[in-house]
């Protein structure tokens, strides 16, 4: 994710260049309804691993009895670390329906904790539209530095499937497109746009007209 200084400092810690990905977060999702039962709004809770929030806790001075736990004023000072998004950073969140991509709004009521030394962060996207039938959710980072893993869904009176995807071709997407690099060029600074083919597809299908 572009995080911003926090991913600097990510970057900086990394492991051999070329490897990805090198941040790993599991994922909850929940569709929020409206009257007439049509999707409106996605809620997205991001729990970052272990590693990640440790690096994240360090850089902003929190928690430096290294108790796991934070104060009320440093978990004050933790909310919106991840929400200053870049002007056209799509959040690593897609939505489609009928075959074409909805716009998702910015992040808003964003609220992070600190528990069992893992970072949780989540934040409410409104779709463009309303979708009746059947909503389309990806999660991933395009360059793939950042593995996304869905571990729940959340759609009250909504069919849920998530889809997993076939790690066999997206590795040999990987490879392929990484063949492709020209020998004289950093792969950390032009690593191929493949996070889609490792993407997990949720399918939510809810009822309204």
């Amino acid at each position: 994710m572009r995080l911003g200084l926090a991913m600097v400092g990510m970057v900086a810690l990394a492991g051999p260049a070329g490897a990805h990905p090198h941040v790993f977060m599991e994922t909850a999702l929940e569709v929020l309804r409206d009257a007439e039962g049509r999707a409106v709004s996605l809620r997205v809770t991001w729990t970052y691993d272990p590693f990640f929030s440790l690096v994240l806790i360090t850089e902003r001075g929190l928690d430096p009895d290294g108790d796991g736990s934070l104060t009320e004023a440093e978990t004050a000072a933790l909310q919106g670390f991840d929400m200053n998004w870049e002007p056209g950073f799509p959040g690593d969140t897609y939505a489609f329906a009928g075959g074409r991509e909805v716009a998702l709004s910015g992040p808003r009521d964003g609220v992070a904790r600190y528990e069992g030394g893992q970072i949780v962060s989540s934040h409410i996207r409104d779709l463009a539209e309303p979708v009746a039938g059947l909503l389309v959710v990806k999660n991933y980072d395009p360059t793939y530095y950042t593995e996304y893993t869905i571990r729940e869904v959340v759609a009250e009176g909504c069919a849920t499937e998530i889809i997993a995807p076939d790690l066999t071709e997206a590795e040999r997407a990987m490879q392929a497109a990484l063949a492709e690099i020209p020998a004289d060029v950093d792969i950390e600074m032009g690593f191929p746009e493949v996070g889609a083919v490792f993407a997990q597809e949720v399918r939510v299908t809810c009822g309204g007209a």
